[in-house]
């Protein structure tokens, strides 16, 4: 973060839901609590919030006020005045703001300090690019958390023994004595648990509880009941809203715009790593230029990631939600429809480019039209052709394996053909396309 003894603009904490944003936030204005003497201000925005709600700028101005003791008879009449009242307050003092939940920049501005002394930080599921843009924020993602620390979130905090699960003798006066009890050679166990989570604080949080509450319970049965779930996020429900993974995303997804909540929906059906907004654009049956606001929207509020740059994929608890919600939502013959779409986008632009490598080897006798609304991408020559297919091989691999599950076997047969000329003119045919064969 910002230098806590130099506060330059407000630093923004962004990430997905349940990452951990708040705790980080609340942790860390706590290590740094003697660096402002004249004390620290913290309001919950509700910007991403059950109630849907937000809090009114208006209304966290009066909280603050209302802190410093100001009377009832001295407050002055609408928001602009309070807030430069408020600002003035501020003035020659050194103190924390936490600006937690953030909407967007909007509800931000008016409660930003307007002297240097105060530090703000702000969390929320937003990007709040203008903040970054306009006010100077330094603006830091809260990402996944490593594997490793992911695991000793699991392990430490259910009672395991640090850095493995091997055991002592189980307790012998009748009382449990947490992960005491726990049978030796879990190891795998908490891997597949991790990767069941995400590496999600939030769906880790909900599995050391389950752990905690039955501290008999092996790992290797808390992973087969994530693995045999209904679906997958049947198990990550904590009891209560703010521990119910699906819940939580849901206070994401009602932020979105109905054309942005429609695509998120269908890029569930997206079979692939990661996508390009090309392919998006497809399978919503979009032009182009219509989609891509849409994908950038997904991403400002860390819906998707982009991984690099051009290309975005999702967590998959959020794939999940995504699935869960176009079968709710969206009709069988829509996400076929949608799924076709997206068949013949890759079938198409792979068609394209790999005429362009191979143009002697090519499979136009057999090839149907695409769909309407389909817009395949077309190389401009032999590089983009490569790379193009470099980037989306693995992508067409997994689309030929959709395919022939979803009753789409002529899509799947030429995607084959046409990943094989690629990887034959690469020469990686045998390290690429064999494990499929499996």
């Amino acid at each position: 973060m910002a230098d806590d003894r130099n506060p330059g603009g407000p630093v923004v904490l962004t990430g997905m839901a349940g990452v951990g944003k708040t705790t980080l936030a609340i942790h860390w204005a706590h290590q740094v609590q003697s660096h402002f003497p004249d004390g620290q201000l913290y309001v919950d925005l509700r910007g991403f919030d059950p109630s849907g709600t937000p809090m009114e700028p208006t209304d966290a101005i009066q909280a603050f006020l209302d802190a410093f003791a100001i009377k009832p008879d001295q407050l002055p009449a609408g928001v602009h005045a309070r807030a430069a009242l408020f600002r003035s307050l501020l003035a020659g003092r050194r103190m924390l703001i936490v600006l937690d939940n953030a909407r967007d920049a909007e509800q931000v501005r008016p409660l930003l300090p307007g002297a240097p002394g105060c530090l703000v930080v702000v969390t929320s599921r937003d990007q709040l690019t203008g903040l970054v843009a306009v006010e100077g924020a330094h603006a830091f993602v809260v990402d996944l958390l490593p594997k490793q620390d992911a695991r000793l979130l699991l392990t430490r905090r259910s009672g395991a023994p640090r850095g493995h699960t091997t055991d002592p003798a189980p307790a012998t006066d009748g009382a449990s004595n947490g992960a005491g009890n726990r049978p030796t050679g879990e190891a795998a166990a908490v891997d597949e648990i991790v990767a069941y989570c995400g590496r999600l604080p939030l769906a880790l949080s909900i599995a050391v509880a389950r752990a905690v509450t039955s501290p008999r319970l092996p790992f290797t049965a808390l992973a087969a009941e994530l693995r045999g779930a209904r679906a997958r996020l049947d198990p990550f429900d904590g009891g209560e809203q703010a521990t119910n993974v699906r819940a939580v995303f849901s206070w994401s997804y009602r932020r979105l715009s109905p054309p942005a909540a429609r695509l998120f929906r269908l890029l569930g059906l997206h079979p692939g790593p990661d996508f390009a907004p090309a392919a998006a654009a497809s399978l919503a049956g979009l032009p182009p230029q219509e989609a891509r606001p849409l994908v950038a929207e997904l991403s400002r509020t860390n819906m998707l990631c982009e991984r690099v740059p051009g290309r975005f994929a999702f967590h998959g608890l959020l794939r999940a939600y995504a699935c869960e919600l176009s079968h709710a939502q969206d009709t069988r013959e829509e996400r076929r429809t949608t799924l076709h779409r997206l068949l013949d986008h890759y079938l198409h632009s792979a068609h394209l480019a790999g005429r362009i490598l191979r143009p002697g080897r090519s499979a136009d006798a057999g090839l149907r039209p695409a769909l309407p609304l389909v817009t395949p991408e077309t190389p401009a020559g032999r590089q983009e052709a490569r790379t193009w297919f470099t980037a989306e091989h693995l992508v067409l691999l997994a689309a030929a394996r959709r395919a022939a599950e979803e009753g789409f076997p002529l899509h799947a047969r030429q995607l084959t053909w046409f990943l094989a000329v690629f990887l034959d003119h690469r020469g990686g045919w045998r390290v690429q396309v064999a494990p499929a064969s499996r």
